[in-house]
């Protein structure tokens, strides 16, 4: 098939076609990110491969269909940013990446969640101005801590698998009870009764209209004073501006965010030589208790491998008429 890929990067370039590397499908590679201004790009390309900042709503949808568009793939797992409806009613059929390695994700978590309380890149910074003073710099020992994981899924509970192996104590929540979490020894609370437990808080669930804003003004009142929040799974889980108003009033002792709710127009992109117009993610940057890294947590070869192999994948299932349940994305 010939398939139009947006939000082209070369590591997604150079991984994409070893995929394909028997050159089974056409790959047309775009950097721009997929839009109603940039749909037109794919005329012709009866598949389309998009990102998690491309914006695949019904408007454009219904343009890539008219240009002859029969599938939409993302190289993720969550597919918040495609109108699953939508499609459906335009005739396109959507598939996304099942699972990939869930280390990548959970490992970084984990990494964040020590960055910011035992202020690593505070220190760094520090040390290489010669700077070799402590003060400010204090953490606490994550052993004995009880950190609530809200989202016990496959990435949720390897992170807590983690935090069990620091001597952590667990709490959890999720629609679903996974016996491996509870195996633990983590014990399923709803969210206000794990906010207010838990010294340490990490979003593993998915964006749907359920979650949006999940962590809002009303929720982060209820947390436990001096807790750490952690968000490596989407960015419009968390009310940006309530963390904000939570970190200045001292409330919220840090925040370690991989996702933004806002990150179409800035991540995967270096905008050093630019002015950064969003004054709320230049707010966060600003608190020496913060850490904001750019999407990254699912960046590992191995992650990667997963994904664009899973992709080319799907590709050559849908050619041949094979629609994996698990792969399919349904309204």
């Amino acid at each position: 098939m010939k398939t139009a890929v947006f939000s082209t990067r070369r590591y997604d370039q150079t991984l994409l076609s070893r995929a394909n590397s028997d050159g089974a499908h056409e790959l047309l590679f775009l950097q721009d990110r997929l839009s109603l201004s940039t749909a037109p790009l794919a005329a012709g390309c009866e598949a389309v491969c998009i990102f998690v900042n491309d914006d695949a709503n019904a408007e454009v949808l219904a343009q890539l269909a008219r240009q002859g568009t029969r599938l939409v793939l993302t190289r993720s797992t969550g597919y918040n940013h495609i109108d699953a409806a939508a499609a459906a009613s335009v005739g396109i059929t959507v598939m996304r990446v099942a699972d990939y390695s869930p280390y990548s994700v959970a490992e970084f978590a984990v990494g964040l969640l020590l960055a910011v309380n035992r202020k690593i890149a505070r220190a760094s910074m520090r040390t290489r101005e010669g700077n070799f003073e402590l003060d400010g710099l204090m953490g606490f020992d994550l052993h004995g801590k009880t950190v609530g994981v809200i989202g016990t899924g496959k990435i949720g509970t390897i992170f807590a698998r983690i935090m069990a192996g620091f001597g952590c104590q667990l709490l959890g929540h999720d629609v679903h009870h996974n016996p491996q979490f509870e195996a633990l020894g983590g014990r399923y609370l709803d969210v206000p009764q794990l906010l207010a437990a838990s010294d340490v808080v990490s979003l593993h669930c998915p964006l749907i209209e359920a979650t949006q804003h999940l962590i809002n003004r009303r929720s982060l009142a209820a947390t436990r004073p001096g807790c750490i929040l952690v968000n490596t799974s989407r960015g419009g889980l968390i009310d940006t501006e309530a963390a904000i108003e939570s970190l200045k009033s001292g409330h919220l002792r840090g925040l370690a965010i991989d996702v933004y709710e806002q990150e179409a127009s800035l991540f995967f992109q270096d905008l050093s030589s630019t002015i950064i117009t969003d004054d709320v993610i230049q707010r966060l940057v600003s608190f020496p208790n913060v850490i904001v890294t750019g999407h990254q947590a699912f960046f590992t070869e191995e992650a990667i491998g997963q994904i664009m192999q899973t992709t080319i994948r799907n590709l050559s299932d849908f050619c041949g008429g094979m629609l994996p349940e698990d792969r399919l994305v349904r309204a």
